[in-house]
C-alpha cells in the first residue's frame, strides 16, 4: 500500500479547498512514530498473496515451542511491509486519492458553492 507523508496530505487538503492556511511543521512528538508497520516479517513468513493485498492467518501455534525450534523456521521472500519502505504518494496521487472519497467530495462541493 502507498503511503504517504503528514505534510503531503496536509498540502493536498490545502490545494483541493484553496485554502491558504498556513502549514505549521511542530517536529516529532514524545512516543510518536515516525512510520506504521503493516506486516511483520513474522506474519509475511506466513502471509498468503491474494493479488493486490496479503491475508494473514491467525496463529494459532500451542506453547510447544521445542517442535518448531527442531523444525527450524519458516523462511519467506517477503520483508517486511511499513509505511516507511513502501512508494510514498506525492501531493498529486493524495489529492486523486482524497477525490475518491464520498465525503471529500461533498465537503468540496460545500465549499464550492459558498
Amino acid at each position: 500500500a502507498p503511503a504517504c507523508t503528514i505534510e503531503v496530505l496536509a498540502q493536498a487538503i490545502k490545494e483541493l479547498f484553496h485554502a491558504d492556511n498556513e502549514i505549521k511543521v511542530i517536529g516529532i512528538r514524545h512516543g510518536e512514530k515516525m512510520y506504521e508497520t503493516l506486516l511483520t516479517d513474522e506474519e509475511c513468513a506466513h502471509a498468503i498473496d491474494m493479488g493486490s493485498f496479503y491475508r494473514v492467518p491467525a496463529d494459532k501455534r500451542d506453547l510447544n515451542y521445542d517442535k518448531y525450534f527442531s523444525e527450524g523456521i519458516i523462511k519467506s521472500s517477503l520483508t517486511q511491509f511499513n509505511s516507511n519502505n513502501t512508494q510514498l504518494m506525492n501531493t498529486n496521487l493524495v489529492r486523486n486519492k482524497l477525490l475518491e472519497v464520498e465525503l471529500v467530495r461533498n465537503e468540496l462541493a460545500n465549499w464550492e458553492n459558498k
